[in-house]
């Protein structure tokens, strides 16, 4: 019908507009975000049309079918198998179709839109004492549609059985632009059904014996089409009726071949009284599943496996690494594999009784109990944490994903993992084992180098002798992930081909003309399929990221090609729940192109000239203005959540900075606004010098909308005011101390007696903001320092770089930084200072992170030394709480205290560094709030363009806690934090170490609120 795609996309751009279906994004780099899930496919999409609500999808269909359009649903983009990947139009159902209605806890039903992420829906089940059943690792962001789509399982399949279990209905849109819903009956209720169920059986029906003889009878299997489930529900019903067909459960695991869900009622059942968790530790996995039957036979909820290259891939990353540390570990050997075994039961003597009963099944092997809620949820971390994980693991040869979801009966486990084992090593590789061990279903991914031609044909020679080893053990080649793309060539070997052909005329009864998702499910016979439209060779054309001088080292991420590449599209920063700072853009949008996922896409697709039409060649320096690329990379904060919380530790933050970087050099110039901003101290240090005359400028409001309009500021937005230089207020301090004839080592107001006894020196940190503008925190930390029996140094040993990394200016940032290392280091030798403290995290951050990587030719071992000896001054009071000179008492009044930590604080250190020291003053007064990010983020909330996104981002979690609690102390580490709680709700934060210096005032001398 269409003389070119260009064509097609063109006209399809103008009419789905005109119909209001939802936002249209035809344009290349909205269609290449969408080209790769969390799978090792690439395959550009025809166009991409984000839902209003799911009816739309009738609307779309029916016009896709008119003119044979292909189309395929998508939720997060979190498959495995390459199902989410196709030369379609994509349907993104997972920004707008969020809908949960009708929990009906009677009927123990509840029906949701495919868009419901499965830890949204528990969240709303919860208040009810419910929850659904299936429980993927990717609950935060796993769409209810795509678990449908996938018939996916999880850790608890033992007891609550596939989604296709736990389906009662659905409402779907056919390929031909048939609305149906489909229940148990309605296809003796509704016509169009009728026919479909009759032409089914006289499909199926034939088929029995071979059906029964080649479908796998164990639980976890999810290849090809539900034709067992039918077969059973055909030969149930009353003769001449359908009455116990329920082609909702056909559609179930069907992968967006046959229909589009727009509505599901769900099966749910409550939530387990208690919960326990044992983790047992083994020295290999063979050792590990040897008493597999015998764990099965205590009745767990739960046997999952991880094995040795997940717990050091776990080693080596930010957030997961202490994980490994608390698990328990053999009396002699490596740890090289664990079991988590989880019981559930009514009481806890209950659940010990089964650990008992597990201890005796593994008698001598080290095992560790969990029975509080807290403490078990984060040791399931890790497990949930498996699959990204691998990701991260150096070096070229990765675990891929290709043969990872085999089945087979759990007795036969241990004998097929040696079989398995003997397949990868016959083939010069080895390979990462985690999984569902209860149910059989190991995830298994050899090792191999993706990116090489004859790997990638070790890949294809694998794969084929797998799946000849699965059907040799009755198993199935997915056990929950699906076929897609990646097992769908393989599937005749394992079901044969009369069960394959069954499974194109269930597709050809759905959807004739072959428009949905094509190919998936149906294209079998040829195993060199699944080396198709790789991610590394997506048009038949190896792909390359360019060589760089790069402004940051990028040792952690193996290089900057591989930093680039690093995001595997498990979509964790996809997740909405309020746990976690990770991705604040994404939250507040719900838009694919502004979560961290959709930025590591566009950076790898940009710098491998994939963003471009086939017919333009780019010069390095148009690769990196590129203006889509800066769009995407635009809503990205820098709040570092990505470097710690997502598995693979993709470091979008620093990778947007070296972007911005090599934009600037390739340009020869920088903006001049960005110029500003990136140097702040210089204008902070001016403006403290005329303090009063300064203040009072800006309070001029025509001098204060032209700031505001020279930098791009919003006109809602406070310009921060000045104060007197707090370092040369604590270099007078200490220089009047020695003129009265005392020596600096000596604590204002101490007796005589003491003075002969040194005090330990700590150099405070002089950053931007309270050293020149909110001055009087510095000052409070001053004086409470040497409360505590400390003589306190404040050099001017410059600026930490902070700002003029997050703008890009790495070139000046690389000098300044070293500058100030130098002047830091110096400082420290020539002081004998026991601690460099810091007021503002995100300047610490800079010091304790971004200066380990950044090429600034100084000694690395120095700037590891020194980041180590840095830390917040509360960290550092809490962390010495027993040794400090003295300790000055604290006297709390009554109040409760709200307390919001910065972002690069719980990314890089926790939330704890900042709330400890006030928990042990207020104790259960305190209420460390679990919010995201404030939403300010240094310059990003000022901005005008993203004023609004900023306030949005504030309002999913900080402002409404806070709001809520009108009478409590708010208390905030950063600046920006505290600018943004001000300009958005009625509140006056304070620093940490303003508080705690007001609680011991009157042991204070010269202290003052507000010293200018």
């Amino acid at each position: 019908m269409f003389a070119t795609l260009s064509q097609l996309r063109q006209n399809a751009v103008n009419d789905l507009r005109n119909m209001n279906v939802g936002e249209v994004r035809f344009e290349k780099h909205d269609r290449m975000l969408y080209a790769t899930d969390a799978s090792m496919y690439q395959v550009e999409p025809i166009g991409v049309v984000i839902l209003n609500r799911p009816e739309c999808a009738v609307d779309i269909v029916r016009y896709c079918r008119a003119r044979n359009i292909p189309m395929l649903p998508r939720g997060g983009g979190t498959s495995l198998a390459g199902q989410c990947v196709n030369q379609a139009l994509m349907m993104d159902m997972s920004a707008r179709c969020r809908g949960i209605s009708e929990i009906n806890v009677a009927a123990r039903t509840v029906t949701v839109e495919p868009g419901v992420t499965l830890d949204q829906l528990n969240a709303a089940l919860s208040p009810h004492g419910m929850m659904f059943g299936p429980d993927v690792a990717t609950s935060s962001h796993a769409t209810l549609g795509g678990m449908i789509g996938n018939n996916s399982a999880g850790a608890r399949s033992i007891l609550y059985g596939r989604t296709v279990e736990n389906v009662i209905a659905m409402t779907v849109v056919t390929a031909e632009g048939a609305v149906l819903k489909l229940f148990q009956g309605s296809c003796d209720s509704d016509p169009a059904q009728t026919l479909l169920a009759r032409r089914l059986a006289e499909i199926v029906l034939p088929l029995a014996d071979e059906i029964h003889k080649r479908i796998p009878k164990i639980m976890r299997h999810v290849d090809g089409y539900n034709i067992d489930i039918l077969l059973q529900q055909l030969q149930a019903s009353t003769p001449g009726t359908f009455d116990r067909v329920n082609l909702a459960q056909l559609l179930c695991g069907s992968e967006g071949t046959l229909a589009v869900m727009m509505q599901a009622t769900l099966k749910i059942v409550p939530k387990p009284k208690r919960t326990g968790l044992a983790i047992i530790g083994f020295t290999s996995i063979e050792d590990a599943l040897t008493p597999l039957m015998g764990m099965i036979n205590t009745k767990p909820s739960a046997v999952e496996l991880i094995d040795e290259v997940v717990l050091d891939a776990a080693r080596d990353n930010t957030e997961y690494t202490h994980y490994v540390d608390l698990m328990p570990k053999p009396a002699s050997g490596k740890l090289g594999a664990v079991m988590y075994v989880e019981y559930q039961g009514e009481t806890e003597l209950d659940l010990n009784a089964s650990f008992d009963s597990l201890a005796a099944v593994v008698p001598g092997a080290p095992m560790q109990r969990y029975l509080t809620p807290k403490s078990i949820a984060s040791a399931w971390k890790l497990r949930k944490a498996g699959e990204p994980l691998l990701h991260n693991i150096p070096g070229d040869r990765k675990p891929m994903t290709f043969v990872e979801d085999t089945a087979v009966d759990p007795s036969k486990l241990l004998n097929f993992v040696r079989d398995f084992k003997a397949i990868v090593t016959r083939h010069g590789t080895t390979a990462a084992y985690y999984a569902h061990a209860s149910v059989g279903c190991l995830h298994i991914r050899p090792l191999v180098k993706i990116s090489d031609e004859s790997s990638r044909a070790n890949v294809t020679a694998i794969a084929v002798e797998v799946a000849d080893l699965v059907a040799k053990y009755g198993g199935a080649l997915s056990g929950e992930h699906g076929d897609g793309r990646l097992r769908t060539p393989l599937l005749d070997r394992v079901l044969g081909q009369k069960l394959c052909e069954l499974f194109r005329q269930v597709k050809n009864i759905f959807d004739p003309v072959g428009l949905m998702n094509p190919g998936n499910l149906i294209t079998t016979g040829d195993p060199s399929q699944i080396m198709r439209a790789l991610r590394v060779k997506p048009l038949d054309q190896e792909i390359e990221i360019q060589t760089t001088n790069t402004f940051f080292r990028f040792e952690k991420e193996h290089g900057f090609d591989h930093a680039v590449q690093s995001c595997n599209g498990a979509g964790l920063c996809r997740k909405t729940q309020p746990s976690g700072v990770m991705c604040p853009s994404y939250r507040a949008t719900l838009d694919e192109r502004h979560s961290t996922r959709g930025r590591g896409n566009a950076l790898r697709l940009a710098l491998s000239g994939q963003m471009n039409a086939p017919d333009q060649i780019s010069s390095p320096g148009q690769i990196w203005s590129d203006p889509e690329t800066k769009a995407t990379l635009d809503l990205c904060l820098s709040c570092k959540a990505c470097q710690s919380e997502c598995p693979s530790n993709v470091d979008i933050s620093k990778m947007k900075a070296e972007f911005q970087a090599q934009e600037f050099a390739a340009r020869g110039k920088i903006p001049f606004a960005t110029r500003l901003i990136g140097r702040i101290r210089k204008a902070n240090r001016i403006g403290s010098r005329i303090w009063p005359i300064a203040n009072a400028l800006l309070q001029y409001t025509p001098l204060a909308s032209v700031i505001r309009s020279t930098l791009g500021f919003h006109a809602a937005r406070t310009v921060p005011g000045f104060g007197p230089a707090t370092h040369r207020w604590v270099a007078r301090k200490n220089c009047a101390h020695k003129s009265a004839g005392h020596s600096t080592n000596n604590a204002v107001g101490e007796s005589s007696e003491r003075r002969a006894v040194a005090r330990p020196t700590v150099l405070l940190f002089a950053d931007c903001f309270t050293n020149f503008s909110e001055t009087h925190i510095a000052r409070h930390a001053v004086e409470l320092l040497e409360a505590f029996g400390y003589r306190v140094v404040m050099p001017d040993a410059g600026c930490c770089g902070r700002t003029l990394i997050s703008v890009g200016m790495l070139a000046e940032a690389s000098r300044a930084c070293a500058q100030t290392a130098k002047k830091l280091l110096s400082a420290l030798n020539s002081e004998n200072a026991v601690a460099l403290l810091a007021l503002e995290p995100s300047c610490l951050s800079a010091i304790k992170d971004d200066w380990l990587d950044l090429n600034m030719g100084l000694d690395t071992k120095q700037l590891n030394e020194l980041a180590a000896r840095s830390m917040l001054v509360e960290e550092f009071l809490e962390a010495r709480w027993e040794d400090h000179p003295r300790r000055p008492d604290i006297v709390p009044g009554n109040e409760t205290v709200i307390f919001h930590g910065h972002c690069h604080q719980k990314a890089l250190w926790g939330n704890e560094s900042g709330a400890r020291l006030l928990r042990r003053i207020f104790g259960d007064r305190l209420n460390a709030l679990d919010s995201g990010c404030c939403g300010m983020a240094g310059s990003f909330g000022y901005a005008k363009h993203r004023y609004d996104l900023s306030m949005q981002i504030g309002e999913q979690s900080l402002f409404p806690a806070i709001r809520c609690a009108p009478d409590s102390v708010v208390v905030a580490s950063g600046t920006s934090c505290r600018h943004q709680i001000r300009d958005g709700t009625s509140a006056q934060p304070l620093h940490p170490i303003e508080l705690v210096a007001k609680l011991v005032s009157t042991q204070i001398t010269g202290i003052s609120s507000k010293p200018h």
